[in-house]
């Protein structure tokens, strides 16, 4: 049995949706653990750092304050 190629498709549409909602839950986890929770500043910015690669994403989570965090990714 073949799959058509509709179909394929949209498993890997399915399957990049699912690895970038991953990604998010953890930015907004890594958030919460090291700031105490998820308050609407925090969430503002986690679009924008949705966009960074994956090491910058890590390295600024890790090294940044909470205002560093604000600053630089503030929401317009």
């Amino acid at each position: 049995m073949s799959l058509s190629p509709a179909y394929l498709q949209q498993r890997e549409e399915w399957k990049q949706e699912g690895q970038k909602n991953g990604q998010r839950l953890m930015v907004e986890s890594l958030l919460s653990v090291k700031f105490g929770n998820l308050d609407d500043e925090l969430s503002a910015i986690v679009p924008k750092l949705m966009e960074l690669s994956l090491t910058e994403r890590t390295q600024v989570l890790l090294n940044l304050s909470r205002e560093e965090l604000l600053d630089r990714f503030k929401v317009d």
